[in-house]
């Protein structure tokens, strides 16, 4: 069991995944700071109930976020970059004086390396088309188009789902699943069109 602070949002991070993030509030500038001591990283959590600017209930699973890059912007905002790394469930929760939540959490198992199935070949293709289009920061990671669960979890973000199916994807642990779902999806999203 480790401790953890978290950052309630209304996104999803996946392990490997970029997240652009523009701070503000002091009890989350106070956090990265301590993060950037520390070499440490926070929690990302979407948000079940309440405000990313409040008091807020999150899912269960999240990810850990390692800072990867920070500046500050010209609108005196912190501008940081962080990185997915492992995902964790939440086991309880508390609310620091400043408004932070701490998290006791659990690590959970990084799934099994998994080669892409020849009839995910089809997802792979699709992930290469999307990110020729999405934004700069995407461009700084290797692509693993043979790798199973980097597929799913690239198409899991960047493609136009409600957190909520994001969450769904993020919670499931099995690679090869996580494929299958996504595949069905896409070929009924291709359907209606």
């Amino acid at each position: 069991m480790s401790e953890l602070a978290l950052f309630p949002l209304n996104t999803v991070l996946f392990p490997g995944g970029p997240l652009p993030l523009r701070i503000f509030e002091p009890r989350y500038l106070d956090m990265i700071s301590n993060c950037l001591k520390h070499d440490e990283g926070f929690g990302v959590c979407l948000i079940e109930q309440g405000l990313e600017t409040g008091p807020a209930r999150t899912h269960a699973v999240g990810t850990l976020a390692r800072i990867g890059d920070w500046s500050g912007g010209e609108d005196g905002l912190l501008h940081i970059t962080a990185i997915g790394s492992r995902r964790f469930r939440v086991l309880d929760t508390r609310i620091q004086q400043d408004g932070l939540q701490l998290a006791d959490v659990e690590w959970l198992a990084d799934e099994p390396a998994e080669f892409i199935p020849e009839t995910a070949y089809p997802l792979a293709e699709l992930l290469r088309q999307i990110l020729e289009q999405v934004p700069e920061y995407y461009r700084n990671f290797e692509p693993r188009y043979d790798d199973a669960t980097w597929v799913g979890y690239r198409l899991s973000e960047l493609l136009p789902l409600p957190p909520t199916q994001r969450q769904y994807f993020l919670e499931i642990n099995d690679s090869l699943e996580r494929l299958q779902i996504l595949r069905t999806l896409v070929e009924s999203i291709a359907d209606q069109d």
